[in-house]
């Protein structure tokens, strides 16, 4: 595991692994991806070249949040992981939840989630300027996203302009109802006690770029490792799956 951290002349700069050493308290950054020419890459970190990406804006915002938490470290999947090498994507799809489990903060990054001034208006008008943009970002509708929803014991959601929504407490009513996850998943029962077809069912509705990562997205949640094998097919996947589990 590689985390990301600003150095003194504050840019940032990639960490060696941690591989079975002991790793830094650290945040995690949620987000949708937008296209690969917009968002900042590990190649981009090491080439000093992060500056010039669309998405270097978010980076930014978040490292100052985390060190307002205390944090020195962060992750991010575009970031910390090589995706020019196929065995490095491999492990981080089968290592992502338990990186999620182990973060002090997850921040989630909505940006189709615009929130108006707090200065302006009343709080009941703040709150349904964005709350409808809540139940229908893209977020809720991802694959991956379900385990970075559930993994994380402190989650917290921030608008298109960073600015903090609540977290997943004080919105657990909203982000109930938009998943049908129960709140008590919510609230980080452990997830042997959801059967494995309630497990499942919460990747009711949810989409991803390559239709086995569906499954693979699922991994975390049901405790099991299994080889990535993009191409088997979406069925194949949920066959090896629940052969495993």
């Amino acid at each position: 595991m590689r985390l990301l951290k600003l150095d003194d002349n504050d840019n940032f700069k990639l960490t060696e692994d941690y591989a079975g050493g002991s790793v830094p308290r650290y945040a995690v950054l949620s987000y949708c991806w937008a296209s690969d020419i917009d968002e900042v890459s590990m190649d981009d970190i090491e080439g000093g070249t992060a500056y010039t990406k669309t998405g270097y804006a978010k980076l930014r915002l978040f490292a100052q949040r985390a060190r307002e938490d205390g944090l020195q470290h962060f992750w991010t999947n575009m970031c910390c992981v090589n995706r020019s090498h196929n065995l490095a994507i491999s492990d981080a799809i089968i290592d992502t939840f338990p990186w999620f489990k182990g973060s002090s903060k997850c921040y989630v990054y909505l940006s189709d989630v615009s929130a108006v001034d707090e200065s302006k208006g009343s709080v009941v008008a703040r709150e349904a300027q964005w709350q409808h943009s809540f139940e229908n970002s893209r977020w809720f509708t991802r694959s991956w996203t379900l385990q970075e929803l559930l993994a994380p014991e402190s989650v917290e959601f921030f608008s298109a302009e960073g600015r903090r929504l609540g977290d997943k407490r004080s919105l657990e009513d909203k982000i109930e109802y938009i998943t049908g996850i129960p709140r008590a998943a919510l609230r980080g029962a452990p997830l042997e006690g959801f059967s494995v077809d309630e497990r499942i069912s919460w990747m009711k509705g949810r989409q991803s770029n390559r239709v086995e990562s569906r499954a693979y997205a699922l991994l975390g949640l049901s405790g099991v490792s299994m080889a990535i094998q993009y191409g088997e097919g979406e069925v194949n996947a949920f066959i090896r799956l629940r052969g495993e589990i």
